[in-house]
């Protein structure tokens, strides 16, 4: 064999090594269960042409996944069924505008905060009665099961209002526009949305912001992909990924 020949087989070999170390290093790289709300846009949404879920928390945690080095299972389920799931053990990691609380704290792991939120009310366009918290006294107000949106309500408002909790917020928004509740009061960016969105001209966002939160991944409690997650978000930031992603969904961020 010419030395041309023994350098071109080398070089080959070589290639078909790294290739196949390569393969290896994907094929061992591990698979997570993650779980998500369908209904909370527009962070994340079913695409109907697509078949697939989409949204801001979506594109975080697949770039999340890329750089912590895992690959996702994605699955949905109702939010109020998400923290019991990681509490459990039954899946690996939650996205979902999970608001940090003490209370899940203290079953679940979170990630640093990659969101900041807090709560809005939303009336019907042509309802100028309420403007503020106290306004919702003697009404009947549309949130979401399992929201800090809901513990609010309860704890601000008790029995003076009619406090209806809906499994989805597509429910909760449907029922304002159909007049069976008087407001809706759920998370700032989820009412903003739609209330420029499906609800332009029907819905109008009303009030200051309320109770200032911040959203998590959470994880199984002592999982061991905190520090990695959080290492992956803090270089989105770093680099502009993150920013480029909240530019696609919200606009540029402030």
């Amino acid at each position: 064999m010419s030395t041309l020949h023994k350098k071109a087989s080398l070089l080959s070999a070589l290639a078909l090594g790294l290739g196949m170390s390569t393969l290896a290093s994907a094929a061992d790289q591990p698979t997570l269960d993650v779980v998500t709300d369908p209904s909370f846009v527009p962070f994340e949404m079913m695409d109907t042409d697509s078949g697939q879920m989409v949204g801001f928390d979506i594109d975080i945690i697949n770039e999340v996944a890329d750089r912590a080095g895992f690959d996702i299972n994605l699955n949905t389920m109702d939010f109020n069924g998400i923290i019991p799931a990681i509490q459990t053990g039954n899946v690996d990691i939650a996205i979902a505008g999970i608001t940090i609380t003490n209370e899940r704290s203290e079953i679940v792991d979170f990630s640093d905060p990659y969101y900041d939120s807090g709560l809005r009310i939303m009336v019907a366009a042509n309802d100028d009665s309420i403007s503020n918290i106290d306004d919702l006294a003697g009404k009947t107000i549309g949130t979401k099961i399992g929201s800090t949106s809901y513990d609010f309500l309860t704890e601000n408002l008790g029995d003076e209002a009619t406090i209806t909790p809906y499994p989805g917020s597509s429910d909760m928004y449907m029922a304002l526009l159909g007049g069976s509740v008087d407001a809706v009061f759920y998370d700032a960016p989820n009412v903003g949305y739609f209330s420029k969105t499906r609800g332009e001209g029907r819905a109008k966002v009303v009030g200051p912001l309320y109770e200032g939160q911040q959203y998590g991944i959470a994880l199984v409690k002592g999982s061991e992909w905190v520090e990695p997650v959080n290492e992956a978000l803090a270089a989105m930031r770093e680099d502009g990924t993150y920013d480029d992603i909240h530019e696609k969904w919200f606009g540029s961020a402030e």
